[in-house]
């Protein structure tokens, strides 16, 4: 099961906001011993959405999206979600509970008496319209829950919100928890190009399975100018011997290294 990013909006696409979702999401996956595999960004465009979300539910990848479950006529999310699941929207019982006693709330703090029935209040209870069959996602911040269906997951595009709902999405996958993560080292070079250390790249990572070798190429680094940042990455008790054998190799080239990272 990889993990996988839904980052939808067009504020983020136009500029208008910055994203901080991405970052959150890895860094969160990063405590847990997981890692990303894939991101998207996506404009709030009710037939792409809907086919994206197809692919998505079935993948079988865990997926958290983010942004677009509003009741505003900007937000399209929810209605995408029920169309590629081929699903009628429906108000959720929990999530209708929820969202009246956030309204009851606000309504106490400003010493107002609410109905249920007030235009106010029905459209407040149209953030609960979820496709059929859908779970909550409890939000900690204002009770207004998101949903998940199988394993995509929908969260607000607000960041206060939307980054504890991920961490209580990955949280359900106890399984994917890894207690020693992956981790990384590797090297400045300069003196090589790239397409010279490929060979090397190819050896290092069919001689050690599991292991990722990358290669990072810069023509304008503020410190070491032309270089490559050149390591491997995987699990900490398998990446000694790769690094090594990286390291070996571009000596043996006759590159100079300039640093030693490790992440």
């Amino acid at each position: 099961m990889q993990v996988g990013l839904l980052i939808i909006g067009d504020e983020i696409l136009s500029g208008k906001r910055q994203d901080s979702h991405l970052a959150r999401f890895i860094a969160l996956l990063s405590e847990r011993g997981m890692q990303l595999a894939w991101a998207q960004y996506l404009g709030d465009d009710r037939e792409l959405l809907a086919a994206r979300l197809r692919d998505a539910f079935a993948s079988g990848d865990l997926i958290v999206s983010c942004g677009g479950i509003g009741a505003t006529p900007d937000d399209h999310t929810r209605q995408s979600a029920a169309a590629a699941l081929n699903r009628p929207l429906a108000l959720h019982p929990e999530a209708r509970e929820l969202i009246w006693q956030r309204i009851e709330q606000m309504a106490a703090e400003q010493g107002k008496s609410v109905r249920a029935d007030e235009p106010d209040s029905l459209r407040r209870f149209e953030m609960g319209v979820f496709p059929e069959g859908a779970s909550i996602i409890p939000n900690p911040y204002n009770k207004i829950p998101g949903f998940f269906v199988g394993n995509v997951h929908f969260v607000p595009g607000f960041p206060v919100m939307a980054h504890p709902m991920m961490a209580w999405v990955l949280d359900r996958y106890p399984q994917l928890h890894r207690a020693v993560g992956l981790t990384e080292r590797s090297l400045i070079v300069q003196g090589a190009m790239e397409a010279s250390l490929t060979p090397l790249m190819v050896a290092v990572e069919t001689e050690f399975a599991g292991i990722k070798v990358f290669s990072l190429p810069s023509v304008d680094h503020p410190q070491w100018g032309r270089c490559i940042e050149l390591g491997v990455k995987g699990e900490a008790a398998s990446l000694a011997p790769a690094y090594d054998a990286l390291k070996r190799g571009v000596i043996q080239f006759g590159a100079s290294i300039s640093t030693e990272l490790v992440r």
